[in-house]
């Protein structure tokens, strides 16, 4: 059974790992790992060099059996549709290569955290040897999904909708680079990212044309019983016929993907499970093909908000909206009652490695070991290790008072970096003051909250604490050799002021 399965799941020659079964090295293990290192044991039983340099010609589909299935051991996927099929659906995955793919809207010019599930779904899968697909919807931003929202979103103009979707495929395209320079590890090439834009197909289909031959495989019943329009039908502001036929929309995407791409299996969070039913009830009336649908835990925070949309804040992955730094410091405070699950669903992590990483973080919780693993393998995977070293310099500045690193950045390197921290011009003066200059960048709204403040102990320059509202400025003290202060009101409110000297 074992030599059938290899002869399966792989397309080159593995002659020296069936010849190592063949000799009966190999024995039934229930665990994974166990039969792995079984098949090891086989193939040092038949030659240790002659082995190695097979699995090394091996494609990226011998690092794995295909099935990302098994991602459930992870908590990765949640639900397979229809659920009758995932046994068929595993065995599809682990027998031959396929196509799987996720849709964005371009509803801004950046994905964001939240983002972050279904591209590292997208990542496993290219991982196993399977095509990735990203659907950006070009078409369908201009309609919005109404899944998840208690209103209708705001109509984007068709410029917008297209810049966003420009930006958003160079994102995802380097976020793909990065995986594949910084953490692939395995033997083969990885099949490439394709990225396309529905209104590519949607453009030379009349909306009469789509409505007869799309629209009449619909079910007004099955429409109406989707939860993302039951909640939207009973509130207040109630569902457009716009918002209701997205379901429609991402419905045919899939089954042009399928045509075009032979593509049986689409990814997407747990919320999207009502398009999701609607694809495929969409091509069982259409065609004789099996597809499934794997949704992916929503991930939100202790409030119940979105992941990485909290109080409306989202954290971009653009790092002109969300520096390295921000996005690094983020995850660096994910609590730690969340920080494991964060692990196991957004890093290529052994599950072995995130569970000793626990176990150490359980003992010394104060050294934040899992938290920094976290921060640094996500920061490093959407902007690349040049951007995990800035944001890991300027964290160690900020910690140690080092002012090296800070020193040697552009001013819209630290404004960006400090999340947009406010920034102004200020012309050096005579005798100009601590209170003066943080009044001039605004740091309090009057003259006795500066000194009141100031005096307390909760204000600082360029990481020091100036407690001494009369003081006068000093260049060598109080200006970075770059022309610029950092101040600090508490402990995160930060302002930046560029001397015109």
């Amino acid at each position: 059974q074992i030599v059938d399965r290899l002869r399966q799941i792989s397309k080159c020659r593995c002659d020296i790992l069936l010849q190592g079964f063949r000799k009966g090295c190999w024995k039934p293990d229930s665990g994974v790992e166990s039969k792995r290192i079984s098949m090891f044991a086989g193939v040092r039983a038949y030659g240790r060099k002659a082995s190695l340099q097979a699995l090394r010609q091996c494609p990226a589909r011998c690092h794995s059996d295909g099935n990302i299935l098994r991602l459930k051991e992870r908590g990765f996927i949640q639900d397979v549709f229809p659920a009758e099929t995932i046994d068929k659906a595993g065995t599809m995955l682990g027998a031959t290569a396929q196509t799987v793919y996720a849709g964005f809207d371009p509803t801004a010019d950046s994905l964001h955290v939240g983002n972050l599930l279904v591209l590292v779904g997208l990542l496993h899968t290219q991982r196993a040897g399977h095509q990735p697909i990203a659907l950006v919807g070009g078409a369908t931003g201009l309609i919005g999904d109404p899944s998840g929202r208690k209103t209708e979103r705001q109509q984007l103009e068709t410029a917008t909708v297209q810049q966003n979707v420009d930006c958003i495929r160079r994102q995802i395209e380097t976020i793909f680079d990065n995986h594949q320079r910084l953490f692939w590890d395995g033997p083969g090439t990885l099949k490439p990212v394709l990225v396309v834009n529905n209104a590519d197909w949607y453009r030379r289909y009349s909306f009469v044309d789509f409505m007869a031959n799309v629209g009449r495989h619909f079910r007004m019943g099955a429409m109406l019983s989707r939860t993302s329009v039951q909640s939207r039908l009973t509130s207040e502001s109630g569902m457009s016929f716009t918002e209701f036929s997205y379901q429609l929309f991402q419905a045919y995407d899939w089954l042009h993907l399928l045509r075009q791409h032979n593509c049986r299996f689409q990814l997407g969070g747990s919320d999207q499970m009502g398009n999701i039913m609607s694809g495929q009830e969409l091509i069982s009336r259409t065609e004789a093909k099996d597809v499934f649908g794997l949704t992916l835990p929503l991930i939100t925070n202790e409030e119940g908000d979105k992941f990485g949309k909290s109080a409306g804040n989202a954290v971009w992955l653009a790092a002109g909206r969300t520096s390295p730094y921000a996005m690094y410091q983020f995850f660096v405070r994910t609590p730690d009652a969340e920080v494991e699950k964060l692990l196991r669903l957004l890093t290529f992590l052994p599950v072995q490695s995130i569970e000793q990483t626990m176990a150490r973080h359980r003992r010394t919780p104060e050294l934040w070991e899992a938290q920094k693993l976290l921060a640094a393998e996500l920061t490093r995977l959407v902007h690349g290790q040049e951007g995990l070293q800035q944001a890991m310099a300027i964290s160690q500045a900020l910690y140690s008072g080092d002012l090296s690193a800070l020193q040697q950045l552009e001013v819209k390197d630290i404004a960006q970096s400090f999340g947009g921290a406010p920034l102004c011009e200020v012309l050096p003066e005579p005798g100009m003051t601590v209170v003066d200059v943080a009044l001039r960048a605004r740091c309090f709204p009057s003259l006795a909250d500066a000194e009141r403040i100031i005096r307390a102990g909760g204000f600082s320059i360029n990481l020091r604490k100036a407690k001494n509202p009369a003081e006068v400025l000093s260049p060598s003290v109080h200006i970075l050799s770059n022309k610029i202060s950092l101040l600090r009101v508490g402990k995160r409110n930060y302002y930046i002021v560029k001397w015109l000297i």
